[in-house]
């Protein structure tokens, strides 16, 4: 193995010799045995702006009378399975997300993007790719640059195989929801750099390339398949929080105050509620309205405030913003799950440790005597 490639012997088919992977492996994979076609019928909502939670809230009531099948997806999205209403609208899933985006902004003035799929993990990524596509219209525009204010979309993803298949061919690893950068860093360094390169390998490769459990999920994502429902009044698996400033920020210091009281806050709400969470995602909305998001996958699921406040600064870093007048900065944290089940990596760091200790006292401080009792440092005041 030199030069950072890598090589792994691959199962050879019947009286054929065994195929090595280096690098590269052929493009291919297409429909799994035994796919069928299956109605679309899941709606991932994303609005924006990103609204107040009160307005949220609305939309989210707004999404129950189509159906009473809504997944909140705070603090700017949801999933609506409308498999119920189509019959008895008479309209095909499309037609209801068309539904939703005039009855967002008749009733709230909010736009929305809409992916519509037979599962969420591909109604995600249509939304994404609607996202994407009417992004990079408005900077192709008369003046280029971002537009006064994102233009909503409706993206559909046939419920055909074939269809399904095409639409994922292309896509980069990264693309799938759940692969984060340093997951596709593994695969595209075997050259599994697309999703049908990935739908192609067999499953003991990536096994072996990421292991037994990160690998059937990634297999199966590849192929479209995702099995998990959309799961009305379920506890969030999403939590979030928006500083909005007084006025348009340019100094990225008050901007990283401002991230540093969100990720305090919502490590206090994680450590409160007994979970952690495993991604967490920072979303800038400019003074045009126009908005920014990226997210990261965590080390490891945590509640810890500095490892929040820690990813939340090298997102907001990475957008390397230079004079943007910023309106607000938002902070999220998914992937949601019970701490006792998350696994946590020891340390023979002191100073982790003290850090934790400090955290725990601090939690029971604010416990006795309400939650401004203690904040750190840089705390900034809400606006």
């Amino acid at each position: 193995m030199t030069s950072g490639r890598h090589s792994l012997a691959l199962p050879g088919a019947e009286g054929k010799p065994a195929a090595r992977l280096t690098g590269v492996v052929p493009l291919g994979g297409g429909v799994p045995l035994g796919a069928r076609a299956e109605t679309p019928h899941v709606l991932y909502v994303r609005f924006h702006p990103v609204p107040p939670e009160d307005v949220y809230q609305g939309l989210l009531t707004l999404l129950g009378e189509l159906t009473p099948v809504v997944e909140a997806l705070p603090p700017d999205a949801a999933l609506a399975d409308v498999r119920g209403a189509l019959r008895y609208f008479g309209r095909d899933a499309a037609g209801l997300a068309e539904i939703v985006r005039v009855r967002a902004l008749a009733r709230y003035g909010v736009d929305c993007t809409v992916g519509v799929a037979a599962n969420p993990l591909l109604a995600r990524m249509a939304a994404h790719e609607a996202q994407e596509s009417q992004g990079a219209q408005e900077s192709g525009g008369p003046g280029g640059g971002r537009s006064g204010r994102a233009a909503g979309a409706v993206r559909t993803v046939p419920g055909d195989p074939d269809a399904v298949a095409e639409f994922l061919a292309r896509k980069p690893p990264i693309a799938l929801p759940g692969v984060g950068p340093a997951t596709a860093r593994t695969l595209s360094a075997y050259g599994l750099d697309s999703t049908a390169r990935i739908a192609a390998a067999p499953l003991s490769t990536l096994q072996r390339i990421l292991g037994v459990a990160t690998a059937r999920r990634v297999h199966a994502w590849a192929h479209g398949i995702d099995p998990a429902p959309v799961t009305p009044n379920a506890p969030a698996r999403a939590m979030g929080a928006e500083h909005r400033f007084r006025r348009d920020e340019l100094d990225p210091v008050r901007r990283r105050r401002a991230l540093l009281t969100l990720a305090d806050g919502l490590g206090v709400r994680l450590r409160t509620s007994g979970q952690v969470a495993a991604a967490i995602s920072v979303t800038v909305r400019y003074a045009d309205r126009s908005t920014t998001t990226r997210t990261r996958i965590l080390a490891e699921p945590t509640a810890h405030t500095p490892a929040l406040t820690a990813a939340a600064y090298a997102l907001h870093d990475a957008l390397g913003l230079q004079r943007a007048r910023v309106r607000s900065v938002a902070l999220r944290v998914e992937g949601l799950m019970d701490a006792g089940l998350a696994a946590h990596q020891l340390t023979f760091d002191p100073a982790d440790e003290k850090s934790r200790r400090l955290e725990a006292a601090a939690d029971r401080a604010r416990a006795r005597f309400g939650i401004s009792a203690v904040r750190p440092a840089g705390f900034l005041d809400v606006a």
